[in-house]
């Protein structure tokens, strides 16, 4: 209820201290106060506050914070952003008015958070001039550009085949320990000196994991472009489901500053998990697979904030990579297909490459982008050309060799080249490629200079080639004769017979 007034205000003033009560009211004041019924697994049910809303913060006696999610016709149901040891039932309870807010800005830079802004990194709370409401509204249509500028990973088969652009919504998916995290910390490195600020979401994960992602970024010196926001796994419910969005928000307050921006949820899994938790604690009906139904609509909504903004709305771009767990490879479960419903293109990562030692363990044959190739450079777009198509040409013509027939020579010319571009595809973790050796490595498997090597005569062509460029760089941009080359003399010292 709103504050009421019982008195009018006090006129004239005491003699001798004319103006010193003016802006003082003598009355009764009459606010709402609620009392705590019931408190466990997150979730808190209380009575006695008839004017609460969606949304809004309530503060506790005891100094708990809660979200109200839930409003009955006598109860309301509130989901803990922040629990005492000494909350318990009979704690009195009141309106704020507020709605969640978190600090936003470049004070956030190198900082571990939780999805309420406070430090976790045992570090003063961020220096930050402003907060931004959690639950924004997606940017509007008339808003958004075409995505038309790319955005690389590092990774040699995602930037040939599976290309990402800047604003584009690209799910990363598979198994349980096939690389996904690893994939997704390679792009964040990729982008140190790009002018790409990120934000690295972590939903459930152990501490030791975030323990050494926090060490891997900051010997490599990622760090300095990226904020992780942590829900740690003995984190509360609420503050699992209110990860992703927090995370959205700090990546969106830059992009609207006409900045570039990476935001990665690892993973909206464990992220669709807890709200299925706290949806069945407030008592809401389950559906498929115990989910409540809307939360395709939540996923929905997060990943709709990603996009690129026209020159005229300031041309910041905010680029979604998700992460989605699938149980031994079965895609089409509820989460995974909502998620591919929802996103512009999907990288697959297979358990059975990963066993196999073909890392990173992407699968070309259920990997897709509907959109990275609009803004994928024209040169690497030239010679990427149909090289995924050969390759998967090349999947499929493998399997006659497991027979032991006699093969044609052009066909066992393609299954050999087939093989070689398989060896040139693997990757080392956390060893991300500028797109000039992207570059290199294609126009030397183009013009077949690859063809007769081994596999284990790749690693060191890939070597020469590394070493080529970085003693005599070549521009992106430059004719494809100067590529031609270039490569030939990086690689001429390795094409001369070695001398007995």
């Amino acid at each position: 209820m709103p504050e009421t007034d019982i008195f009018p205000k006090i006129s004239p003033p005491l003699a001798g201290q004319a103006g010193l009560f003016d802006d003082y009211r003598v009355g009764l004041r009459v606010a709402e106060q609620g009392r705590l019924i019931s408190v466990g697994d997150g979730v808190a049910w209380i009575e006695g506050l008839p004017s609460a809303a969606m949304e809004e913060i309530l503060l506790l006696e005891d100094g708990s914070k809660a979200l109200v999610y839930h409003l009955g016709e006598k109860h309301v149901g509130a989901i803990l952003l922040h629990q005492t040891p000494h909350l318990t039932a009979g704690t009195v309870v009141h309106l704020t008015g507020n709605r969640l807010s978190i600090p936003v800005g470049d004070a956030l830079l190198g900082r571990v958070i939780d999805p309420m802004g406070n430090p976790l990194d045992g570090e003063p709370p961020p220096d930050c001039k402003t907060k931004w409401v959690l639950d924004a509204p997606a940017p509007p249509i008339i808003t958004r550009d075409y995505v038309h500028t790319p955005m690389y990973t590092g990774n040699k088969m995602v930037d040939t085949m599976v290309p990402i652009g800047k604003g584009q919504r690209q799910l990363i998916l598979g198994d349980n320990g096939v690389g996904k995290s690893t994939l997704s910390l390679d792009i964040i490195l990729n982008q140190a000196g790009k002018d790409v600020l990120c934000v690295l979401v972590m939903i459930g994960q152990k501490r030791s994991s975030v323990v050494d992602t926090l060490h891997t970024l900051r010997e490599t010196g990622a760090i300095a472009h990226t904020v992780m926001v942590v829900a740690e796994a003995t984190a509360l419910p609420g503050l699992k489901y209110l990860a992703p969005y927090s995370g959205c928000e700090i990546a969106e307050s830059w992009m609207y500053r006409g900045r570039d921006t990476l935001v990665i949820y690892d993973d909206l899994t464990t992220h669709a998990q807890a709200y299925r938790e706290l949806s069945l604690l407030l008592r809401r009906p389950p559906g498929r697979e115990a989910y409540p139904g809307d939360v395709f609509y939540l996923h929905a909504r997060l990943l709709e904030r990603s996009t690129c903004l026209s020159p005229t709305a300031g041309g910041g771009t905010m680029t979604a990579l998700p992460l989605v767990e699938t149980k031994q490879g079965e895609i089409s479960a509820f989460i995974p297909t909502n998620l591919i419903s929802i996103t512009d293109g999907q990288v697959y990562l297979d358990q059975k490459l990963f066993a196999s030692g073909f890392l990173p363990a992407v699968d070309i044959r259920k990997s897709v982008s509907r959109i990275g190739g609009k803004a994928q450079d024209p040169r690497i777009m030239e010679e990427a050309g149909r090289m995924k198509l050969d390759y998967l040409q090349f999947l499929e013509l493998e399997v006659f060799t497991r027979f032991g027939s006699r093969l044609e020579a052009s066909m066992a010319r393609k299954i050999q080249r087939g093989r070689v571009l398989r060896e040139m595809l693997k990757q080392d973790q956390l060893d991300p490629k500028p797109i000039t050796f992207q570059m290199a490595w294609m126009v030397a498997y183009n013009e077949g200079l690859l063809d007769d090597l081994t596999a284990k005569e790749i690693p060191r062509w890939i070597s020469g080639l590394e070493s080529g460029l970085t003693q005599t760089p070549v521009s992106l941009v430059a004719p494809r004769e100067q590529w031609v080359k270039a490569v030939h003399e990086w690689l001429k010292p390795l094409m001369e017979p070695e001398t007995p």
